[in-house]
């Protein structure tokens, strides 16, 4: 095994305006870069400008682009807004878009919602599943009551910062552990 390190993307679950995703995302990014094991990087679907599967002509920039972005990664932390019980559309979306370059490799979930988001990352797990990806054990949850001010300024309470770092360890050994599937 080379020493170099995993690349681990921050994906961002939510494309809407106003989203508090971006927060969350930068909370997470800065906890995993003191940490030194991988190179993080936030990943932001609202910038691909995927079309709705189905409706794009297929031969739009971002698709390839978003392609090529989640090929040349090997494990995900993903921040999930629950909506309605579940993941956001746009989220689906950029799940669907893609299916090889999911395989064998490994996730976490950090979840925000009225109940921590606890439902839509149940139904994110379902469809990493099927997408062939590893989702860890650890999960951490944000309450939009106590860890947002007027559910916009993103505040966490610093009990998260143990089970960010307990995820992130499960992460990057998991895209380690099957990193050589991939190849």
């Amino acid at each position: 095994m080379t020493d170099q390190k995993l690349n681990i993307g921050i994906v961002l679950g939510s494309t809407r305006q106003g989203r508090v995703s971006p927060q969350v995302g930068e909370w997470v990014k800065g906890i995993a870069d003191q940490r030194g094991d991988a190179a993080y990087e936030i990943v932001d679907i609202a910038e691909y400008k995927l079309p709705l599967l189905g409706e794009g002509t297929g031969q739009e920039p971002g698709i390839a682009a978003w392609n090529d972005k989640i090929n040349g990664l090997d494990g995900f932390v993903f921040i999930v807004a629950e909506y309605n019980h579940s993941i956001t559309g746009a989220l689906k979306n950029a799940l669907d878009y893609v299916r090889e370059p999911w395989n064998n490799k490994a996730a976490g979930i950090v979840s925000y919602g009225s109940t921590g988001g606890a439902r839509a990352a149940e139904h994110l797990r379902g469809i990493m599943g099927e997408l062939l990806i590893a989702d860890v054990k650890t999960h951490p949850t944000l309450s939009l009551f106590t860890d947002f001010e007027n559910f916009t300024v993103f505040k966490p309470a610093e009990l998260h910062l143990t089970n960010i770092n307990l995820m992130l360890d499960q992460v990057v050994a998991w895209s380690g552990a099957l990193k050589p599937l991939r190849k």
